[in-house]
């Protein structure tokens, strides 16, 4: 039995997550947030303060390391991490941490094998060009850096975090340059993906657009 699955990728701020886990809802398939994933990972390497340069301990925590995702909340290690996992700490750690080749092989392994047995929607960065690469619909969401600036900017204010909107574009601009520059499956467009712009578009709008291509 073949499965579908939908790849969504595209930079910090562009609006993966929201749309991926709607559309999830919509077509009654599983959502996996593969960038929760590394954001777990992130956090367990600040928790057990972790050099992220010592490849024997990234690879002795990685033994031991369990993630489970649960409806909408992410485990690490049998704890929900959901909330935690968004903090700005993990928000500057996360591309550092999903450059090692160790993480991203388990995760990717991770990631396939939930592909492989249900229909799936997966938002990254990686997804159409690297870990599902003969994904059935492949997607790349984009927009201005100012909107996806502001965009994370109002999502940590209403969790209470203390940053400012020039703080979060800095930390967006060092993401993408480090996410498009890594060698080990860099972040960029599918030569088969769909590009959609989300800059001015509502949630709506864009989910109408991709469920109209999986309707054609």
């Amino acid at each position: 039995m073949d499965f579908m699955s939908i790849a969504l990728d595209g930079p910090a701020g562009a609006g993966k997550s929201t749309i991926a886990k709607k559309i999830s809802e919509i077509k009654n398939i599983t959502y996996i947030d593969t960038g929760a994933m590394y954001r777990a990972i992130a956090l367990k390497v600040i928790k057990e303060n972790i050099d992220i340069k010592n490849q024997d301990d990234i690879k002795k925590m990685l033994l031991g390391t369990q993630i489970d995702i649960k409806g909408n909340d992410i485990l690490l290690d049998d704890q929900i991490v959901t909330d935690e996992i968004r903090n700005p700490n993990v928000n500057k750690m996360v591309s550092h941490v999903a450059k090692i080749l160790e993480v991203r092989e388990k995760m990717t392994y991770l990631q396939r094998k939930n592909a492989s047995y249900q229909d799936v929607i997966m938002d990254g960065r990686d997804i159409g060009t690297f870990v599902l690469p003969n994904a059935t619909y492949k997607f790349y969401l984009t927009a201005s850096i100012e909107e996806r600036a502001k965009r994370r900017y109002v999502e940590l204010k209403e969790k209470g975090f203390e940053v400012t909107l020039e703080e979060i574009k800095d930390e967006i601009q060092k993401r993408d340059k480090m996410d498009m520059e890594r060698e080990i499956a860099p972040l960029k467009k599918a030569k088969d993906a769909i590009e959609i712009d989300t800059t001015g578009k509502g949630i709506e709008q864009v989910i109408m657009e991709i469920l109209k291509c999986l309707k054609e």
